[in-house]
């Protein structure tokens, strides 16, 4: 069950980690809300060619475990009871084993990220609204080339290879909850946002299989829509079991620390500035 105000008692502690485009910044928080300690560490950016810009999902889980444990530092790791991530609607391919797939034309198999400012998928954009399905309304009548779908649909149409082997598509947000539980649930907040993904206020939620075999990508729908997304959860909700034994030796935490359906970076930004 997720945490509630009254399960919260002075002394917990949490964590917060922001996946930002050129760096991941963690925070220590304590109860009451006030930022204990912050510690920052640079991630790499790739530009193979114009409008093309790419990173690693390793370096990026690198980075976040040097700045987790710069800010959780010498304090007894069984006081932090939850972890929350956001990050970049930036796309993540990995293979069916979980393992790093290219996306970049030079073929490196280490960038295996379409950065959320990539522009390659201009073309693939303009012919996504070309069809003016009904899903395009509830994204402001068009699909940003910054989306996802676009940039599923040029890495089929220009990578054949890494289309077919891959097995995973994260929003970036989901792919460092994955990382650190092991479950492939994915968030309402990053599927409605970037993916095309259906919710209403009635608590109608599915994937709308006419777009995708419409726009050329229905082989998605296969196994319930198992490569992008089978299991979505509201944002905050937990994740998984919380913490594998592997991420919490890596993050400097304790094994089954309880882990936050993430956000997109941008969404968390938006709800402080309302505050």
């Amino acid at each position: 069950m997720a945490a509630t105000d009254a399960d919260i008692v002075p002394g917990d502690l949490f964590v917060g980690v922001d996946v930002g485009t050129g760096s991941v910044r963690a925070a220590l928080v304590d109860a009451s809300g006030t930022i204990l300690k912050t510690c920052q560490h640079g991630i790499k950016i790739f530009e193979p060619q114009p409008g093309y810009y790419e990173q690693s999902s390793d370096n990026i889980w690198e980075a976040c475990r040097t700045a987790v444990k710069g800010a959780v530092g010498d304090i007894n790791p069984e006081k932090v009871k939850g972890v929350g991530f956001d990050a970049t609607c930036s796309l993540v391919v990995l293979d069916d084993k979980f393992q790093s797939i290219t996306v970049s034309p030079i073929g490196c198999p280490t960038r295996n990220i379409i950065m959320w400012m990539d522009h390659r998928a201009e073309a693939q954009a303009n012919s996504i609204n070309a069809t003016k399905h009904e899903v395009l309304k509830f994204v402001g009548g068009q699909m940003s080339l910054e989306m996802e779908p676009p940039k599923l649909l040029w890495l089929k149409q220009n990578m054949p290879n890494t289309w077919s082997t891959a097995g995973h598509f994260f929003d970036l947000a989901d792919f460092m909850t994955w990382k650190a539980t092991g479950a492939t649930s994915r968030s309402l907040n990053t599927l409605v946002c970037k993916w095309a993904y259906q919710a209403n206020s009635e608590g109608a939620r599915h994937w709308d299989d006419s777009f995708w075999q419409q726009i050329g990508l229905g082989d998605l729908i296969e196994n319930n829509y198992a490569r992008v997304g089978s299991e979505v959860l509201e944002p905050g909700k937990p994740v998984g079991n919380g913490l594998t034994a592997e991420a919490a030796k890596e993050l400097g935490l304790c094994e089954g620390t309880a882990v936050g359906t993430g956000i997109i970076e941008l969404v968390l930004l938006m709800h402080m500035l309302e505050v």
